[in-house]
């Protein structure tokens, strides 16, 4: 009995000896006379129990079966389960062994059990929040995580992953590294599905911004730093009209940070019980698993319901732009040299001004190599350059009048024997010397 039912039995009994009005007792107990008229018949029937719900003590009706607990327990301690939370663990159970139990109860069965350790909240560092932008496409954030996505079960992954930073809307996709092309390729994928976005905010990593480089003591000097070429994706997106924003700290990208967390939490667990072992499986489980979940439940409702998106113009080739560029110059036999091999451009396509100039050479990703002059492609050839022909070595012949000829080993043998020719005894050689002097 706590001291609510305590103070209430106290009522309870001055109202009985006629001490208060049953009015006073239900104003004092915070009920209703009525109330306080059924308490009084059950404290003549019961005695100080009335106080006490009747239901204190006995199981609850809605509990869940104790069969139903061990099961649920058998199975989150399979390996493949290994490392669950709550919250991911109570969904895996009801899609696919049909038990339903909210992740509060089953936290603490998994703590009762030791499967699951209950974490105290930590005091991280405060960073200063930056409201959202207000429209779709405003601004996507963009990186590339390195983890072990497999678990060891086949080769090592990088996930590119790209995030709206108004809504959370996310598209992401495995591949083999995190090259330019691999990157070029998940931004045609997001500019092919929505459009070209305003504006993409990344690290600075080496595809993204070129290091600039400061000559010795420049920096004590107060010289300037010396302004490096852009990259292919920098220059990319420079031709589509994309801001490109450069984030100084993981936290100023928050959004495809906590992206990632989540993935190497619910999507390695997932592909675990998927079994997933190769990149095509990773891509497709990521495509029709994980991302409609996400797209789902981890996004929110822009400020504004304007697409800040913009489609593709007439000029943007985006075989051309997403593609390695160099310059070249024309020779005046109208040939480019590129990648150490000879390209000569057709004849129909000569035209004034070329010989000399500078074109475009584009090395697209599936391996072809387009020249842009101007506004428009030339078709050119690729020149097979002919063998060289391998003279063999010819032996000049030993000169005549030479003390000897040339031995036919290749080889002197002046030395042969020489260390056994006996010499004179010690004292015959000292009595030379001394004559000699």
């Amino acid at each position: 009995m706590n001291q609510a039912e305590r103070d209430r039995l106290v009522t309870l009994r001055k109202a009985k000896k006629k001490l208060i009005t049953q009015r006073q007792a239900a104003e004092e107990t915070g009920v209703s006379v009525r109330q306080v008229k059924r308490l009084l018949v059950a404290l003549k029937k019961r005695g100080d129990q009335a106080v006490i719900h009747g239901l204190r003590g006995m199981p609850s009706k809605r509990k869940i079966k104790e069969k139903i607990r061990r099961k649920a327990m058998q199975i989150l301690s399979r390996e493949a389960y290994l490392g669950f939370g709550p919250t991911l663990a109570s969904e895996e159970l009801e899609q696919r062994h049909q038990i339903v139990v909210s992740r509060e109860t089953l936290r603490k069965w998994m703590i009762a059990e030791k499967l699951w350790r209950g974490r105290k909240q930590k005091i991280e560092q405060i960073h200063v929040i930056r409201p959202r932008r207000s429209r779709f496409g405003e601004l996507v954030q963009w990186d590339t995580s390195d983890h072990d996505w497999l678990e060891g079960r086949g080769e090592r992954l990088y996930l590119i992953g790209m995030v709206d930073d108004a809504t959370s809307r996310g598209l992401a996709r495995f591949v083999e590294s995190d090259s330019t092309f691999t990157n070029m390729e998940a931004l045609e994928m997001w500019i092919q599905r929505h459009g070209r976005m305003l504006g993409c905010y990344t690290d600075k990593a080496s595809h993204f911004q070129s290091a600039e480089k400061t000559k010795r003591d420049g920096e004590h000097c107060g010289k300037d730093q010396e302004k490096m070429s852009p990259t292919q994706i920098e220059r990319a997106l420079g031709e589509l009209n994309i801001v490109w924003i450069a984030a100084h700290s993981p936290q100023a990208k928050g959004r495809i940070e906590r992206f990632f967390e989540t993935a190497q939490d619910r999507l390695v667990k997932g592909m675990r019980l998927a079994e997933v072992k190769t990149l095509a499986e990773a891509n497709a489980y990521l495509e029709k698993e994980y991302l409609p979940w996400w797209n789902q439940n981890c996004t929110v409702v822009p400020a504004s319901t304007d697409d800040a998106h913009r489609p593709l113009e007439a000029q943007h080739d985006l075989a051309a732009i997403l593609s390695h560029v160099e310059t070249r110059q024309v020779k005046n036999d109208y040939t480019i040299q590129y990648e150490g091999k000879t390209y000569a451009i057709e004849r129909a396509d000569i035209c004034t001004g070329l010989r000399g100039a500078a074109v475009r050479v584009e090395q697209r990703r599936d391996g072809s190599v387009a020249v842009r002059f101007r506004e428009r492609h030339l078709r050119h050839t690729l020149c097979e350059r002919a063998p060289r022909a391998v003279q063999p070595k010819v032996r000049k012949p030993a000169a005549s009048g030479s003390r000897k000829a040339t031995n036919a080993g290749g080889k002197s043998k002046w030395m042969k024997g020489f260390m056994k020719r006996p010499g004179p005894p010690i004292h015959k050689a000292i009595e030379i010397a001394n004559a000699s002097s």
